[in-house]
């Protein structure tokens, strides 16, 4: 990949630090133990599933010993930033606003081929201009409905949220959270004139503001107001479908016809990372195809090398979209245009929208 510039993600709470047992290695060195160890920061849920996906095959085939801390993209930015560039963090995998705000304040570093050389066989939005890391799964926006109370075609329409025989039984995304951005993004497109024209979004989505139920934040409230039947629908990103859809609950996921986006999240390595040759190696096999194949079966990520293998439980949710998105006419938002705004949109957006 050419370096990787700057763009964004984020993250929270509560550190877990869990050691695996290195096999294999055969260093003798006086600095082997710190050679031989690097430190992943990573998102506080599906940890067990990342552990059997990628980092115990990683030890198994490197013998680098990995251990893993936890938490929340703001709360672990900000340790980040407290660290004042002695991270003790090898690499850490956030949101793509987070890296981009980190990016920003110097907290990370860019590499190329010639330290992961995986960057050569990944999708090309996974390496774009933007950030000092390369995306290793990505997160489509769309609606996730009940296939008993709405069609397809009705799903894939904004429209679906100013109809009045709905009111009260759909949700939306708070801005605060990914799908949020994602969400607002694709109104301003569908409504307005494009992905950063918040004040038309908004003067739509406070029209349609009494007709919402919850404004959410967090997964868990969307696929318990559906399953418990208080919603039909809901903007959501994909993966929240997968569970569902799996279990043979009458629901799921589209693509809204336009206005369609996503977000990535990003493998960064902090500056001052203690085991840069760890990192560089860890990065490497997380995007290496049998790295890819196991995270998406295992962990339900959305993988970005080429030749990875799509499981059935994605495919279910999201068809042909997982093979190309790019194709599919999903895109990435320009971390230059959302970061400067961000304070302001979110102020907005609790003004203007989910507070009518």
């Amino acid at each position: 990949m050419t370096r990787p510039t700057r763009r964004l993600l984020a993250a929270s709470s509560v550190f877990v630090a869990t050691a695996l047992v290195a096999t294999g290695c055969s260093g003798s060195s006086d600095d082997a133990a710190s050679s031989d160890t690097i430190v992943v920061s990573t998102f506080p849920f599906g940890v067990e599933q990342f552990q059997q996906a990628i980092i115990d095959p990683f030890t198994e085939k490197t013998g680098i010993t990995v251990e893993v801390e936890t938490g929340s993209n703001a709360d672990r930015l900000s340790q980040l930033q407290l660290a004042a560039g002695d991270p003790g963090i090898d690499v850490m995998l956030i949101s793509d606003t987070f890296a981009a705000q980190g990016q920003e304040q110097d907290l990370f570093q860019s590499f190329d081929e010639s330290d992961v050389p995986n960057l050569a066989n990944i999708a090309d939005f996974a390496t774009e201009e933007g950030f000092d890391g390369p995306a290793y799964s990505y997160q489509l926006n769309g609606t996730i409905y009940n296939t008993d109370q709405v069609t397809a075609a009705q799903a894939a329409d904004w429209s679906l949220y100013a109809d009045p025989a709905l009111a009260g039984r759909l949700a939306f995304p708070d801005i605060s959270v990914t799908a949020g951005q994602l969400a607002v993004s694709g109104v301003a497109s569908a409504y307005g004139s494009g992905p950063y024209d918040v004040d038309s979004a908004y003067t739509t989505l406070g029209g349609w503001a009494p007709g919402i139920l919850q404004f959410y934040t967090s997964s868990t409230e969307v696929t318990n107001l559906l399953t418990q039947g208080e919603i039909v629908a809901a903007d959501s990103l994909s993966g929240f479908a997968t569970t569902l859809i799996a279990s043979g609950e009458p629901v799921a996921w589209t693509a809204p016809t336009e206005g369609r986006y996503m977000a990535t999240n990003r493998a960064m390595i902090p500056s001052g990372a203690p085991n840069l040759d760890g990192a560089h190696a860890f990065i490497d096999y997380l995007l290496s195809v049998e790295a890819q194949s196991a995270s998406a079966k295992i962990v339900g990520d959305l993988p970005v090398a080429l030749d990875a293998e799509i499981p059935e439980e994605i495919t279910a949710v999201v068809g042909d979209i997982a093979a190309d998105p790019v194709a599919a006419g999903y895109a990435t938002l320009d971390p230059a245009e959302v970061l400067p705004n961000r304070a302001q949109w979110v102020e907005r957006f609790a003004r203007e929208v989910s507070s009518r």
